[in-house]
């Protein structure tokens, strides 16, 4: 034996993490290390699960009512999202910076930060939702609605959109909860918010208890129930006294221009990368949709399940982003760089897990949606695809949510461009047209999407300006 550590020791283990150059300190205590990082991921990403399954569950609800009902809810998807990729950035600067004011001890700033971007929001989502209205019809056209669909995806959108003045309200208080490591109240909002909207599924989609039946509409309805319940959660817990984010009525009116300056530049690129992920997204539903309601419907289906992989890179890149924040404030970007990577080694390990379900599970999880073949058997090709790309997404979602805690957006928004707005549109009408592969093209596009964002977001996380940057 030459006494040299194993490959899973070299892998797993804190002090194997660091380069000479990056450490701090002599020795890293692995326990300390994942205990740390477990108690914070481990609520967000049982949120982050356990709302992906409610999504699933919702998903499974609505394809009930047919295949044109999965199509109609699939088309408001990325439209929504576009209006919502504006609160979205918003959301990822006010985590950035409390997360960084609760590392050096400044609560009355942390609690600043939130009391300013509040009513930004609200007089945003106001404006947004009115357009939303005016322009929901030939938006929906343009993302592909055909007439078999387009009457059940308006007044879905719209009222999803009216529901969309609640969750940005919680989204914004949950935000910087899981800056001050809060990651529980998020979780519990969110789990009761999920839990209003599968009841009211249950109750208005098909009409049970004397309730109306109401299908689609139902669906919408519901999920706006959701976001006010989750608003009434949030607000109660920044009431307390005696936690560190406490609102008051005076926070609202001392303004902090120079936090809001940096709040917005960080804001501002956070923005751009979600608006030109929102723009690739959309485009590629769009190229999607054009192929028809059965191969959309499988598309949706298969999104619909390759959630459960992006729920669990979403819970683990937001414990990373609030642990490299706070580490960055308490000024160790060693315990930055470590926790980071422990979010990616416990991602990889769950992807694993993943993959096994994909490939072998793959024909019995499209027959939750439907009972066609040619859509299980198309969905169990596109579940292979999707085995192979779970490691990529995860790690991505995990370095990117460590950018994002660090306040750097603006190179993902560069890889976002390159990428999601012009890599995978262009591949996806390719593959799917002058190459006639379908919608097993476009998912085609999407791996390679992804391994391209997860190329890009490893080498920025392995070099240094991210975690040098001062806010």
């Amino acid at each position: 034996m030459d006494g040299r550590p194993g490959v899973l020791r070299r892998f797993f283990l804190p002090q194997y993490m660091l380069r000479p150059s990056q450490r701090m300190a002599e020795v890293y205590p692995a326990r300390e290390f994942y205990t740390n990082y477990i108690r914070i991921a481990w609520p967000a990403l049982m949120e982050s699960v356990l709302v992906g399954l409610v999504s699933f569950v919702d998903n499974v609800m609505v394809s009930s009512c047919g295949e044109e009902a999965i199509s109609a809810v699939g088309l408001t998807n990325q439209p929504r999202l576009l209006f919502y990729a504006i609160f979205l950035s918003f959301s990822i600067a006010v985590n950035a910076m409390v997360a960084r004011r609760f590392g050096e001890g400044r609560q009355r700033d942390a609690n600043r930060c939130l009391a300013m971007i509040l009513p930004i929001a609200a007089v945003l989502c106001a404006a947004l939702t009115v357009l939303a209205f005016a322009v929901s019809r030939p938006l929906l056209l343009f993302a592909g609605a055909k007439p078999d669909t387009i009457e059940l995806s308006v007044p879905y959108f719209r009222i999803v959109m009216i529901g969309m003045n609640f969750s940005v309200f919680s989204l914004m208080i949950n935000a910087a909860q899981r800056g001050c490591g809060n990651t529980r109240i998020s979780m519990v909002t969110n789990l009761t918010a999920n839990g209003v909207n599968i009841v009211f599924n249950a109750l208005l989609i098909h009409g049970y208890l004397g309730f109306p039946r109401l299908g689609v509409t139902g669906a919408a309805i519901a999920t706006a129930m959701g976001g006010m319940a989750s608003a009434v959660i949030s607000l109660r817990s920044v009431l307390h006294k005696d936690r560190f984010l406490r609102l008051t009525l005076s926070d609202f009116f001392h303004w902090d221009l120079p936090q809001l300056k940096t709040m917005l530049s960080i804001g501002s690129g956070s923005m751009v990368d979600q608006l030109f992920m929102r723009f690739g997204f959309f485009t590629y539903a769009k190229l999607v949709a054009y192929l028809g309601t059965m191969q959309f419907a499988t598309h949706q289906s298969v999104m619909t399940i390759i959630n459960l992989s992006f729920t669990v890179g979403d819970g683990l890149g937001i414990a990373a982003a609030s642990l490299v924040g706070q580490n960055l404030g308490r000024r160790r970007p060693d315990h930055s760089l470590i926790y980071g990577k422990i979010g990616q080694r416990i991602g990889l390990s769950f992807s694993a897990v993943l993959i096994c379900l994909f490939t072998f599970g793959g024909g019995w999880l499209m027959r939750l949606f439907s009972d066609e073949t040619q859509i299980i058997e198309t969905g169990r090709i596109l579940l292979y695809i999707v085995a192979c790309t779970s490691p990529l997404q995860i790690s991505q979602v995990i370095f990117r949510g460590c950018l994002n805690g660090a306040g750097d957006t603006r190179y993902m928004a560069v890889v976002s461009f390159v990428s999601i707005a012009v890599v995978r549109p262009l591949l996806t009408y390719v593959f799917c047209y002058p190459l006639g592969l379908g919608v097993i093209g476009a998912w085609m596009s999407l791996f390679l999407d992804q391994l391209c964002r997860f190329s890009f977001a490893a080498i920025r996380f392995r070099g240094s300006r991210w975690y040098q940057r001062k806010i």
